[in-house]
């Protein structure tokens, strides 16, 4: 049973929150929470029901669509299987950037702009209305429900979107006031910084953490190396999200914060898309979101096999997302989880396509192929590689006091072997890595094609 005033905010201030607001996160949360249990087969019948009114009012409201479906001879609300969304065009950030105007609905109000810059630093703009947050808001309430806390019970957010750090107004103040709720910027790693997380992680003694997870990785090792114990605060669980999530990152945040790391998936163009449960299954929002993997030619891939990850967001009509590429790897599951949701799952995250490389013979591989080379290597604080192409490659490396230089030979060896011998191999010396625009830290980038 939750602490009076978590019950409180979540049954009470925070609905009313969201009804002011003009949203049903609310009753879309309550929904959500009873078809999670539903079958697979329930769940696809229910996908197909709501793609094809999904489909007719896009024909109806949206100049883009409907123009897309009279050049593709397509009459829209009379799919009979989902597999039949092939039939449309792939959707990817060139194709909004160039009829972004086009893709809004007749009958949209109240849109809110948002853009994105991912690494390219090229913004995507596009726009979300109430329907979506809604939707939003209830898939990631039912996620946090899972672990057992609420709405209302202490946190503390580790985050560096302009979005959310340039909105701190005294409204939003008093809210976070009332939810309990504390963010801090996620920008600079410096000492002082680090020590200053610590100290607000102990003042505040929250029942969970959120935030990317080379953020709370940074802290978590922080307070390992001052010797500083952080697993007596009565943290519940780390959320994570908007980074991969690497094993040695999900060990050292459980371990030095005494508690589960439940990771997320999504972004705020595609969507809440995936989320951990505590019996270790990273469920899809299915009852919002439909999810291909396909290979590079667009084509679905074999079951167990990785592919990019293609969404279509059912709640989107006012700026449809309809077979969007997100650029993320991932391999679908097909088992039921043990906690026994019907939800399908994503078997494994595998991160962004430019977090994979290409050697000099075309031969592809994940960028952990180079990062294992570095992560364990004594005296190493950070890293960073940046393939420019596949004849160069970018090793930025922020050693400690007592890392051993005399290693550079052995990691340009290392590195060479896995990417061909005339490779060029550029090593250097950095006092810090900065963190993308976002806040966001990235090990691998590839602009190799």
């Amino acid at each position: 049973m939750p602490p009076l005033y978590t019950a409180l905010i979540s049954s009470l201030v925070f609905p009313l929150h969201e009804r002011l607001k003009g949203h049903d996160s609310v009753a879309l949360r309550k929904s959500l929470e009873s078809s999670q249990w539903w079958s697979l087969a329930e769940l696809e019948r229910l996908q197909l029901r709501k793609l094809n009114a999904f489909l007719i009012e896009l024909d109806l409201h949206v100049p883009y669509y409907r123009d897309l479906f009279k050049r593709l001879g397509l009459k829209p609300g009379h799919f009979s299987s989902l597999s039949e969304l092939q039939q449309l065009p792939l959707l990817g950030k060139p194709e909004i950037r160039a009829h972004g105007d086009a893709m809004k609905s007749d009958r949209g109000r109240e849109l809110k702009r948002y853009n994105t810059g991912g690494s390219s630093g090229e913004p995507l703009v596009f726009y979300i209305g109430k329907d979506r947050v809604s939707h939003d808001v209830a898939a990631k309430w039912r996620a946090t429900r899972w672990w057992g806390v609420d709405i209302g019970d202490p946190e503390m957010v580790l985050w560096g979107s302009p979005i959310e750090l340039g909105a701190q107004d005294r409204v939003r103040g008093l809210r976070d006031l009332l939810l309990r709720t504390e963010l801090l910027p996620a920008f600079e790693m410096s000492s002082a910084k680090l020590d200053g997380f610590i100290a607000a992680l102990r003042r505040k003694r929250p029942r969970m953490l959120f935030g990317y997870p080379s953020a709370l990785a940074h802290i978590a090792q922080h307070a390992r190396e001052r010797g500083q114990a952080m697993d007596d605060l009565g943290i519940k669980v780390a959320f994570v999200t908007s980074e991969r999530l690497y094993d040695e990152q999900r060990s050292l945040i459980s371990g030095v914060f005494g508690c589960p790391v439940a990771n997320g998936y999504g972004g705020r163009d595609a969507g809440f898309i995936a989320h951990q449960c505590p019996a270790g299954g990273m469920h899809l929002s299915a009852e919002d979101i439909l999810v291909e993997l396909l290979d590079r030619d667009g084509r679905p891939v074999p079951l167990g096999e990785a592919g990019e990850i293609v969404v279509t967001h059912l709640a989107t009509a006012d700026f449809p997302f309809v077979r969007y590429r997100t650029g993320d790897v991932a391999v679908m599951d097909d088992r039921r989880c043990a906690c026994g949701r019907g939800l399908p799952m994503l078997k494994e995250i595998q991160g962004r396509s430019t977090d994979f490389v290409i050697s000099a013979d075309g031969t592809i591989m994940h960028g952990l192929a180079l990062i294992y080379i570095l992560r364990d290597l004594p005296g190493l604080r950070a890293f960073k590689v940046v393939q420019h192409s596949r004849m160069r490659t970018e090793v930025l490396l922020v050693p400690d006091p007592g890392f051993e230089r005399s290693q550079t030979p052995l990691i340009v060896a290392a590195f060479k072997k896995r990417l061909g011998a005339a490779v060029e191999i550029d090593v250097q010396f950095v006092e810090q890595i900065a963190p993308e625009k976002s806040g966001k830290f990235r090990y691998i980038i590839s602009h190799a094609q």
